[in-house]
């Protein structure tokens, strides 16, 4: 059996999701399990190039899980000939310039969302890549997770009948930061700094909705900065910029209505932190991260609208959990060893920067759509 060995830098390593989810749950969680196997027999071996600004924190976070390459100089990183890919978990304003140096060096690339702050710039990477010849990906982390492969399963087996809208829940309360710290960094409530919920989760639900349920073709948005003060990492105060919250219908293809409610200023009085509610002409569906619920058409109870009486059926009892039917892996490490595949192999990898650009596009008309008041249609996005 041959050991391909590929160096990945990762930079902003020392950032939350960086950290936790690409090194840590993704990276070194592949060589745990004996690295990616490819057809032939042949095993991708990732070698991390940890690349951050702060030399302390590396040299700590290296030393924690026994890695010794590590710098503070991302350009010393792109000149080396072991390093084939570059990826990214900086935030969205430096990811630009850093991207771009990656392509010149001729390192295939692959990335947190957003692209880029605007459809402009995200489009221009994109064809930056193709005419360097260099592979591209976009973390699309939630298409990879339990419930909604679950509710994909569903989908391509007809469960549905005619699919006739999607409603989906996301979010939490994030502190203030005052008398508990927040869970969330202070720039993402900093529009100047390139935060916002509208940035942060539109690249999510585009292609969430397109991947299962059909292209984009119109948004209409509200947004709110529900919470218009918080307390930053230092105890200072400052003004909330951006919006915290998003209210969104999105029209698809065939008809579908979703509309989603995105808020970090929202208490939780549901099973997961996103949900999908699902209607079709022969079933329903409610997914989460990893659950999945549905009620068919045979089974479906016949409620009666009397406010004067209480409740007494309990709905929630009404509806049958999906099994599981397989091992689900962490969904970004799945999207990590499928984007290794395709640098190494030539498998496919249909998550590049033109997918990246489109969620990018979607966040840019919703915001639009909320400033103006108005429905706003998608055009189609092409390299």
């Amino acid at each position: 059996m041959t050991r391909r060995s590929i160096g990945i830098i990762v930079n902003g390593v020392t950032g939350r999701m960086g950290y936790r989810q690409h090194l840590v749950r993704s990276l070194l969680a592949i060589r745990e399990s004996g690295g990616v196997t490819l057809a032939d027999g042949t095993t991708i071996w990732p070698e991390p190039v940890l690349v951050g600004r702060n030399e302390t924190k590396l040299r700590e976070l290296a030393e924690r899980h026994g890695l010794t390459d590590w710098t503070t100089d991302l350009t010393s990183a792109l000149a080396r000939d072991d390093v084939e890919i570059y990826f990214d978990a900086l935030v969205t304003q430096q990811r630009e310039k850093a991207i771009r140096q990656a392509i010149e060096a001729g390192k295939h690339i692959y990335t947190e969302k957003p692209l880029a702050e605007d459809t402009a710039a995200a489009l221009d990477l994109a064809r930056a890549a193709d005419a360097a010849g260099v592979r591209t990906g976009v973390v699309q982390d939630k298409l990879f997770l339990p419930g909604l492969r679950k509710l994909k399963r569903l989908i391509d087996g007809g469960f549905f009948g005619r699919i006739l809208s999607v409603r989906g829940e996301f979010g939490y309360w994030v502190f203030e930061g005052d008398w508990q710290p927040a869970q969330r960094p202070s720039w993402n409530y900093r529009a100047e700094d390139g935060g916002g919920i509208v940035v942060d989760m539109f690249p999510h639900w585009h292609y969430v909705l397109e991947e299962l349920f059909g292209r984009v073709n119109a948004v209409s948005c509200v947004t709110a900065t529900h919470v218009p003060e918080r307390v930053d990492e230092a105890g200072q105060v400052y003004q909330a910029t951006a919006d915290d919250a998003a209210y969104a219908v999105f029209e698809l293809d065939g008809g579908v209505i979703a509309q989603i409610n995105s808020a970090w200023s929202v208490r939780v009085y549901r099973d997961e932190l996103v949900e999908f509610q699902v209607d079709g002409t022969e079933g329903s569906a409610v997914a989460g991260l990893r659950n999945c619920r549905i009620q068919h058409r045979a089974v479906t109870p016949k409620p009666v609208w009397n406010p004067d009486l209480p409740a007494t059926e309990d709905f929630r009892a009404q509806w049958a959990e999906v099994p599981d039917n397989e091992e689900f892996d962490n969904g970004f490490k799945v999207q990590w060893e499928a984007f290794l595949r395709h640098v190494v192999a030539g498998e496919p990898f249909r998550w590049d920067f033109l997918a990246g650009a489109r969620g990018v596009q979607l966040a840019e008309l919703g915001l639009r759509s909320a400033r103006e008041g108005s429905r706003v249609e998608v055009p189609e996005l092409r390299s």
